[in-house]
């Protein structure tokens, strides 16, 4: 039963203003450095075979913070959101209030000319095969830092989710996580805990 544990990265500034990062490289903010710090040890607890994270610095960093190798993938950076990085919603409204009204409904909508949640799932889940060929262990963990949006995406993929991810599933706080088990019956992944600091996430009862 391989075990996959998502998490998003710590704060960064542009979390704390309600900026849409995308792409951008924004680093992580004194709380967030910390958030990571406080969170490297619990997620070291798990005991992952395998970390992987996008090659951006506040989810890298994080990552960095377990104490382990980290393989970096910009597969797995966040949905690249063009010319709308960092505006607010507000301002997001402002340049497009139909497409914003659109994305708010649950569309999939390609926003400020970059990607859609089904692009960033299907590209971050290539990542995430990989990452998990490298496990081993029947019931090994592969431990993925990324961001709410590409988490969001790639649980779409891996629980058949309907193509509106943020519709079923709350957005996650910094460090907020998603734990997920390979059912042996051959029904694919469950997903277990949704949402947990990595402190709250159920520890190995075997390996």
């Amino acid at each position: 039963m391989p075990r996959l544990l998502l998490v998003r990265h710590g704060r960064t500034a542009w979390n704390l203003a309600g900026r849409g990062q995308g792409q951008t490289d924004v680093p992580l903010d004194e709380v967030g450095r910390q958030q990571a710090a406080e969170a490297g040890p619990e997620l070291a607890h798990m005991q992952p075979d395998a970390v992987w994270a996008s090659d951006l610095s506040r989810a890298y960093d994080t990552a960095l913070a377990i104490g382990l190798p980290v393989t970096a993938d910009k597969r797995l950076r966040e949905i690249d959101l063009g010319r709308y990085e960092g505006l607010t919603q507000a301002e997001w409204e402002a340049d497009d209030p139909e497409a914003y009204a659109q994305w708010r409904g649950g569309y999939d909508v390609r926003r400020g000319g970059g990607e859609t949640y089904a692009e960033v799932g299907a590209r971050a889940m290539e990542a995430v095969r990989e990452g998990l060929e490298e496990i081993t262990d029947p019931w090994g963990l592969l431990v993925v830092v990324a961001h709410g949006g590409t988490i969001r995406a790639l649980l779409t993929e891996l629980l058949a989710l309907p193509p509106s991810p943020w519709a079923q599933l709350g957005a996650l706080d910094n460090l907020g996580c998603a734990y997920l088990v390979d059912a042996p019956d051959g029904r694919g992944w469950r997903l277990v805990q949704y949402g947990v600091r990595p402190a709250f996430l159920r520890r190995p009862s075997s390996r």
